[in-house]
């Protein structure tokens, strides 16, 4: 494969084309390593220029900077256009549940699209399938970390003391309705919610 050159022209072509394209634009797997060549190239010319003493040597050191810091702003508009791309077919190909064409994407990318993929498959299995099942939600939860940086997946058992409408948890998922007098074994995330609040009680105590 021929070795691809990257300028300051066709970075900003390759972002033309995102920008006014709806389908994702397919740009060479090498493109990462390609412009971190020609990022440490333009840096080795800046600290260069910035050594001569010439009356010309501002001018070219201004320059130099202006299109680097240029092309960091493309590199990151770019990015963005296409992760936002891949969040949006992610979403489409768990809703469709088809299999899509996946070949514009770097290595990289297809990662990020698999793993958006995955958790919105695992959510939409859980959730809303379970409901239209007339079922309640079921879901493997992620939740917060606490101080320690040790996940929170233990429970609580609490006795409810209000009636409580269904509601979305801060793991994502969905909870109840629940019944005043009702016994229930909630992540403790959940169950100290609902007893910080005065909608619940601890069984034990």
């Amino acid at each position: 494969m021929p070795e691809v050159i990257i300028t300051y022209e066709n970075l900003y072509e390759i972002l033309r084309r995102e920008k006014y394209r709806t389908e994702l634009q397919k740009i060479d797997e090498t493109f990462y390593q390609d412009v971190i060549k020609y990022l440490q190239e333009k840096t080795a010319i800046l600290e260069s220029q910035s050594k001569k003493q010439s009356i010309f040597a501002s001018t070219e050191v201004e320059k130099t900077q202006t299109q680097l810091k240029n092309a960091l702003k493309i590199l990151k508009e770019l990015y963005e256009k296409r992760e936002n791309k891949i969040i949006q077919f992610a979403l489409f190909c768990s809703r469709s549940n088809n299999a899509q064409d996946t070949s514009t994407m770097l290595p990289e990318e297809f990662a990020l699209y698999s793993q958006l993929k995955e958790t919105l498959d695992n959510y939409r299995v859980g959730i809303l399938n379970n409901l239209l099942q007339n079922k309640l939600p079921l879901v493997n939860c992620i939740y917060p970390k606490d101080l320690k940086g040790e996940e929170k997946t233990d429970s609580l058992s609490i006795q409810l003391i209000k009636d409580i409408p269904e509601f979305v948890g801060p793991d994502l998922s969905v909870y109840g309705p629940f019944k005043i007098g009702e016994k229930q074994q909630l992540p403790k995330i959940i169950a100290e919610m609902l007893i910080n609040t005065e909608q619940a009680k601890n069984e034990t105590s």
